[in-house]
């Protein structure tokens, strides 16, 4: 293949991996995708001798590890308020996330049957919730388990995991509708048998 042709290919590829980085609903995918793409255009820009357009990205490059270097290292501080299933802010949130909470949980429709809801905040921002039927005191069957897109780096479910580990919570068991769903399960330590996942806590 000619090398111009392949040179023009990899300007095209930096530049729409910098597109699709703006379409991440998390950050740190956004920053990481939008880096990736910076660093593909400065070696094309570099190359054809395009140097305002490779100052640029070299520019974006510093502007996402700094973003990335405080977003992975400012500690968030998170609270959990235990709530009801019928608690007024919980029906907000929950509508107000629906469609996405359905990309996770295909049959979610509502709390009912829930006698243990707890909504998690970081600051004074709710941004997950779990919900699910506790019995016998120790264990807690997981209805629903959601967190909002610009939290998903598993440190809110950590969070939580330790909250009902101290509230005397020792056992759960949840299910998954999909693959990516399952993955988050298999991340944060459940252990997959009989259609079911379960962690210890």
């Amino acid at each position: 293949m000619d090398p111009k042709v392949i040179l023009e290919i990899v300007g095209y590829i930096g530049s729409v991996l910098v597109v699709v980085s703006m379409l991440m609903t998390s950050v740190v995918k956004l920053r990481l995708i939008n880096m990736i793409g910076s660093v593909i255009s400065i070696v094309y820009a570099a190359i054809v001798h395009a140097y305002p357009l490779a100052i640029m990205n070299f520019c974006l490059v510093v502007i996402n590890v700094y973003n990335l270097y405080r977003l992975l290292h400012t500690k968030k501080e998170y609270s959990v308020v235990q709530v009801s299933e019928d608690d007024a802010f919980v029906k907000f949130f929950i509508d107000e996330y629906k469609a996405d909470i359905n990309n996770y949980f295909a049959d979610f429709t509502s709390l009912s049957g829930c006698n243990s809801v707890h909504l998690v905040c970081c600051g004074t921002t709710p941004v997950g919730i779990i919900a699910g039927s506790e019995t016998s005191g120790t264990d807690l069957n997981v209805k629903l388990d959601y967190t909002v897109p610009m939290y998903r780096d598993c440190s809110v479910g950590k969070f939580l995991y330790s909250y009902l580990a101290s509230k005397g919570i020792r056992h759960l068991q949840a299910t998954a509708d999909c693959d990516s769903h399952k993955l988050y399960l298999s991340r944060m330590g459940f252990t997959y048998q009989d259609e079911t996942f379960t962690k210890e806590l």
